[in-house]
């Protein structure tokens, strides 16, 4: 099979090496010179020294003539017929990247009107802000910050702009899960008494996959906050509120419901597995190995949010700050800050075992029960869904302050990540418009 193949691109490697003779294979011609028919050339090291100078003299053995029928007798080898297929794919490559990186940047220079044009909204005087970042095969193709993060200090957004991440927190709580369940802490199918010994009868029925695919049942925890309470909401508050009930919204595991509920539980039971606080051990277990140095589950009068966006609603004449609510310090289900620089760290990391095992990983990934959103489907901290025919998972986050997403097509290697600080920010269809921008050339 080799030497078919070698009949069609002999043509071609003698075209390339006529031009890149001068950079390969110069131990060719010495050791052809030097060990004769029986030495190494006829075990297929014909590749030579990217390095060396060919002497004079070499005559047909010079580069642009491949070694005469040393080239032949490589080609003839299998060994040697693969390292030279491997430097001719390897060079062709390399020689598309560069004809192509102009192209990319002529386009990426030229959709930048459209770009501005999109997040005009975003880019007034006195108004709250957003940053974007578009990435495409590990490299960041667009990195904005549009508007302010400090409307009163007349702070500008910038790509190192943390924000509060709201539900888009999710898919870090679901990988801290993970983190235990590949250090075997848990188990996916324990239940919440595993965890909490004194939680009532129900919790027996629920799972910890039903938790991290929202199908336990469990009820809203904001709508069992006492009336009169003034003093934020924490997680364990949250599993206080559920132990005092004795029923869910239906059988668990039979149908979806999205449950912050269920996602305060989960920082719990990473607290009770690991001996950690819950921001302790994203810190020590993601945020610090992938040096997501400014992103942090934030703990009011513990930790400091530099860089930091604070959150606006629209009033009337402009926007008021209301940064943070009742609920704001539950952690489990929104209350990561991070920027789109930390989150190109994140993104990449997802294409990697650094955290994770990749099998584990792909469960996170996998398509689980259907949502009420048409054609998609829920994972471990991701909706899992198809757009133009691409896999696409994606989290969106909303909170008071707050609208975020990052949407990610991962066999195209294409993410898009958009953080604003102000609420009903608008921006349900934006990731879609830069993917068909950047990624599928529609206009």
């Amino acid at each position: 099979m080799y030497l078919r193949w070698a009949s069609l691109v002999h043509p071609l490697y003698t075209a390339l090496w006529e031009g890149v003779g001068t950079v390969l294979g110069s131990s060719c011609w010495r050791k052809n010179a030097g060990l004769g028919a029986g030495g190494l050339a006829q075990r297929g090291s014909c590749l030579g020294s990217l390095t060396g100078n060919w002497p004079e003299g070499a005559g047909n053995n010079r580069p642009g003539r491949f070694c005469g029928s040393w080239g032949k007798q490589c080609l003839e080898n299998p060994v040697g017929f693969a390292i030279l297929a491997g430097v001719f794919i390897r060079l062709l490559m390399i020689a598309a990247m560069t004809l192509s990186a102009p192209a990319a940047s002529d386009r990426v220079a030229r959709l930048t009107p459209q770009l501005d044009a999109l997040f005009q909204n975003f880019n007034q005087p006195e108004s709250p802000g957003a940053s974007v970042m578009v990435i495409h095969r590990g490299k960041v193709v667009v990195a904005k910050g549009y508007g302010l993060a400090n409307v009163e200090e007349k702070i500008p957004c910038g790509p190192e702009t943390n924000y509060r991440l709201a539900s888009v927190t999710k898919q870090f709580t679901a990988m801290a899960v993970l983190i235990l369940a590949d250090r075997r802490k848990l188990s996916f199918e324990e239940c919440l008494t595993d965890f909490f010994p004194e939680f009532p009868a129900y919790g027996r029925q629920i799972t910890l996959r039903q938790l991290l695919n929202h199908t336990s049942g469990l009820l809203d925890y904001e709508d069992l906050i006492p009336p009169g309470t003034e003093l934020p909401v924490l997680d364990r508050d949250v599993l206080r509120l559920l132990m005092r009930q004795d029923k869910t919204y239906f059988p668990p595991g039979t149908k979806y419901r999205y449950s912050n509920s269920a996602y305060a539980l989960l920082a719990e039971i990473v607290t009770a597995r690991s001996g950690l606080t819950f921001a302790r051990f994203l810190q020590q277990n993601i945020f610090r190995p992938l040096k997501m140095k400014g992103t942090l589950a934030y703990e009011g009068g513990v930790s400091v949010v530099a860089n930091r966006a604070y959150g606006y609603s629209a009033a009337a004449g402009g926007f008021k700050r209301t940064d943070q609510s009742l609920t704001s310090s539950v952690l489990g289900d929104g209350g990561i800050y991070s920027s789109v620089a930390d989150l190109y760290r994140w993104d990449q990391a997802l294409y990697t075992d650094k955290l994770v095992s990749r099998k584990l990983l792909q469960q996170a990934f996998a398509p689980g029960p259907a949502t009420d959103l048409p054609d998609t489907r829920y994972g471990f901290g991701w909706y899992i869904s198809q757009y133009r025919g691409a896999r696409e998972i994606w989290h969106r986050g909303s909170t008071i302050g707050f609208s975020t997403r990052l949407v990610r097509f991962p066999e195209q290697q294409f993410t898009v990540i958009i953080l604003t600080n102000r609420d009903e920010a608008g921006i349900t269809e934006f990731a879609h418009r830069l993917a068909d921008w950047y990624l599928f050339d529609r206009p």
